[in-house]
């Protein structure tokens, strides 16, 4: 019987948890919500997650079903990059990296996520596959969710406003984006943290069962 996997599915979702929530966090208690300050939070979220999606195809993903690990990680590397350059760091970019990002990792998770449910519907579906479909298409959702939110927000957005002796103020479209984003990422650790958490069945070898199928039962679970 093969050895069970010390790096499994749970650590994967853990793992982009707590990267998530620090990204949250990060941008909710500063006070500075400007572009620069919202690529260099992006950057490197967006590259430590490269590496766990690189982990991931090479440790928890089985044969066949590295794919969408491999191209999370080649946009999350490129996007990351992008944003990592200090003189590129306008409002502009922001909308653009992000938007970019959040659309084309958002479509690949959402169809592998997709795929595996259809896949293990059919009881064809490795188990670590069928366990993680639920939490891809939710994920993958919330991405595209994040680029529709951000294309609905104008790049010259201003909207002065007073506070009762506090002074004046302006609301602009980059600090609303950033915001977004933090909000996005708050949300992504919630669910990925519960997904981790949750208990799963007992599984042999590689994540799979005796017979190297995902159960019907286990379909999408969290």
């Amino acid at each position: 019987m093969p050895a069970t996997r010390t790096f499994q599915l749970r650590h994967v979702q853990l793992a982009r948890a707590a990267l998530a929530a620090v990204a949250a966090l990060m941008i909710t208690f500063s006070a500075n919500h400007s572009a620069f300050v919202g690529l260099a939070v992006f950057s490197g979220f967006a590259l430590v997650t490269a590496l766990i999606h690189i982990l991931a195809a090479w440790l928890v993903a089985p044969s066949g079903w590295r794919w969408p690990y491999v191209l999370l990680a080649a946009i999350a590397i490129l996007t990351g990059m992008a944003s990592s350059i200090p003189a590129w760091r306008t409002t502009p970019m922001f909308f653009v990296v992000v938007i970019a990002w959040g659309a084309l990792g958002g479509l690949v998770e959402l169809l592998a996520g997709i795929r595996a449910r259809r896949q293990a519907r059919a009881g064809t579906a490795p188990a670590v596959v069928a366990d993680g479909a639920r939490d891809a298409i939710l994920i993958g959702s919330l991405g595209l969710a994040l680029a529709v939110g951000l294309l609905c927000v104008p790049t010259t957005y201003a909207l002065n406003y007073s506070i009762a002796e506090a002074g004046l103020f302006t609301l602009t479209g980059i600090t609303l984006a950033v915001g977004i984003f933090g909000a996005y990422a708050a949300i992504v650790a919630v669910f990925l943290g519960i997904a981790g958490l949750s208990p799963r069945a007992r599984a042999t070898g590689a994540g799979t069962d005796t017979a190297g199928r995902a159960p019907a039962e286990n379909e999408g679970s969290a």
